[in-house]
């Protein structure tokens, strides 16, 4: 089964090629091609050689997403239907003012949190992204629309907390000079409140922005509209939010 490109650090990538016999710096090569020109096709990448082009053809994935639909409300915000490989389905938003082109990013098929008005939680869970499936809804979009995304939500479908790993990797191949070069303070995580994993990213290092999807201001009606609130209530929740806003 072939590896997703986009799921390697470059450095990650520079191993591979090697191991292929090819050369490390085809690997930077690679990431130009990929993040910088949007290439979708190992073809088109043209300083490297046919036979390598070839071989990397055999090994790895550029595309992992496809465009269902594409629906422009009145003010120019975008919702996009994409299918995976696998035929289940994500969706991801731009949203456009004066300075910004904000993409909303999905980091789950589906959400274990089932608020009870949220229809991603209603449908249930399927499985988490990986980081290339993350990475691809932001290159998609700006191949589509033909526009550079200034700032990164992963207020999509799923919990981005709950896939911890692979949106971390994701948020860190965004960020990178080699790749998108997204700031990390123009990206958001938006979580219902899942206390040790805010505590997790904190201790990463990142300074990315923390966006609580708070609903209620009261345990009382919290735990109905969002249930790990009983896990995790309010007064709990706050205090480790102040000590992330301290702390980064």
């Amino acid at each position: 089964m072939k590896k997703n490109i986009k799921d390697f650090y470059l450095e990650e990538l520079k191993s591979q090629v090697v191991e292929m016999g090819g050369k490390a710096h085809c690997a930077r090569q690679i990431f130009n091609w990929i993040y910088k020109k949007h290439t979708a096709k190992f073809e088109e990448m043209t300083d490297i050689s046919p036979k390598f082009r070839s071989e990397l053809e055999k090994r790895f994935l550029v595309d992992a997403l496809k465009v269902v639909s594409r629906l422009e409300s009145s003010d120019g915000t975008v919702k996009f239907l994409l299918r995976l490989k696998d035929k289940e389905y994500i969706e991801s938003v731009l949203i456009r003012d004066k300075k910004r082109r904000t993409l909303c990013v999905s980091s789950q098929v589906g959400c274990k949190i089932k608020c009870p008005f949220c229809a991603s939680g209603q449908l249930g869970f399927k499985r988490n992204l990986s980081p290339a499936e993350m990475i691809d809804q932001v290159v998609y979009v700006e191949r589509l629309e033909k526009l550079r995304i200034s700032n990164i939500v992963f207020m999509g479908i799923g919990e981005p907390l709950d896939n911890f790993d692979n949106v971390i990797k994701a948020i860190k191949i965004i960020n990178s000079k080699e790749a998108l070069e997204v700031g990390a303070r123009k990206i958001t995580i938006s979580t219902c409140g899942i206390l040790p994993e805010i505590i997790r990213l904190k201790e990463t290092g990142l300074q990315v922005e923390l966006s609580i999807s708070l609903h209620a201001v009261s345990d009382k009606l919290r735990d109905r509209l969002v249930p790990i609130n009983k896990k995790y209530p309010l007064k709990e929740l706050i205090k480790v939010c102040r000590k992330y806003f301290e702390d980064t």
